[in-house]
């Protein structure tokens, strides 16, 4: 059965004091309440109460899904700026201390915040993730277990986090080390078919690891209540037409591995600590860096591999109707991510508040 390749995406934004430029907690204005009856179920509170996450409906195609996360990022810009707050796409903020941020009061999060402690606490971070509708199950393993070899290359182009507590970190996507120190992220293993992750489920279940599949948060799942496939892996770009085209090369890379599989073939399997070493590269240098090209065995810089990748994907995209937004990812190379740019202010201005009013401003770019 070929799959529908239906999208869905989920970003999460920080809120911002236009004042301080700081974070500030967004549920004393009942920014969520208000944001829920006009947006309905497309709106929710994340942990902390200085983020809010929107997600889409079921996309049928990227036309779609652009519609969806625009409407979805300039209601929320309007909603932030009639409650006396910004609005900014950003995976880390530049200077915020996760210390003075508030948890959003909900017995799930208390539940998160009492077996993590400082852990959850600290995990002041803000992610874009992107659904693929892959509807036979053993399909979805398969696509997950190759889809992990492009996932550094994925990271890479959302790059969007370079700053921590005031701190240049040197890494262009800090919020990947943030949030590793969570059990069950990074990478997943290669399994053999559905049956063999659902064993690993219920054997985590039964020990009282987890109470249910959503604390799996690796950088791809099967998503535990939904027929897709999610990669979580990516920083929140600052520009939803960043976003558009990092999900748009997710759903074609997930088309082309079915392909493949459909064809009795398959990408060629690596270990997922040989993956890692290219994780750790992606996320400490994004765009700059060499990956390694394990078949090969050289490194290779990122741009080169991104550009072998689109050739490689390039029989799907027209089939989709995604070539323009798979196309963008040659435009965000030139540019540089969201990481590089912000870089590039505090180098211009020296003033991390000069860098919020820019990422602010580019939340709010083409729409």
């Amino acid at each position: 059965m070929k799959p529908t390749f239906s999208l869905g995406i989920e970003e999460e934004y920080q809120t911002i004091d236009p004042e301080t430029r700081d974070l500030r907690s967004h549920i004393q204005t009942e920014m969520l309440a208000e944001g829920k009856m006009r947006l309905e179920e497309r709106v929710k509170a994340e942990m902390h109460q200085s983020v809010i996450e929107v997600g889409t409906r079921v996309c049928r195609n990227i036309s779609e899904a652009r519609e969806d996360i625009y409407d979805l990022r300039r209601n929320m810009i309007r909603l932030a700026e009639e409650n006396g707050l910004l609005l900014v796409a950003g995976a880390t903020h530049p200077f915020a201390d996760w210390r003075s941020q508030e948890i959003y009061p909900d017995p799930r999060y208390d539940k998160v915040v009492e077996d993590l402690q400082l852990v959850a606490r600290s995990n002041l971070i803000f992610g874009l993730h992107v659904h693929v509708g892959i509807e036979d199950r053993d399909s979805a393993i398969r696509i997950m277990n190759s889809l992990r070899y492009f996932l550094p290359h994925i990271l890479a182009l959302s790059t969007n986090s370079p700053f921590w507590l005031g701190m240049e970190t040197g890494y262009k996507s800090y919020r990947a080390k943030v949030f590793e120190n969570f059990p069950r992220t990074n990478l997943p293993d290669w399994f053999a078919d559905y049956s063999e992750f659902e064993s690993y489920v219920n054997l985590l279940i039964k020990t009282n690891c987890i109470d249910n599949a959503k604390k799996i948060w690796w950088d791809v799942r099967p998503h535990p209540f939904f027929n897709t496939v999610e990669v979580r892996v990516c920083d929140i770009p600052l520009r939803a037409e960043e976003t558009i085209a990092i999900a748009a090369l997710i759903q074609a890379t997930a088309a082309k591995l079915w392909k493949l599989q459909a064809s009795n073939l398959d990408f060629r399997r690596y270990s997922r600590a040989l993956i890692m070493e290219n994780k750790f590269r992606a996320v400490r240098y994004g765009l700059d860096g060499k990956l390694i090209d394990f078949g090969k065995q050289t490194e290779v810089p990122e741009r080169e591999l991104i550009e072998e990748y689109l050739a490689f994907l390039d029989d799907t995209p027209d089939e989709l109707g995604c070539r323009k937004e798979v196309e963008h990812v040659r435009h965000i190379m030139q540019t540089g991510s969201g990481a590089d740019r912000q870089l590039r202010v505090w180098r211009e201005t020296g003033d991390l508040r000069a860098v919020v009013d820019y990422m602010a401003a580019e939340t709010r770019a083409g729409l």
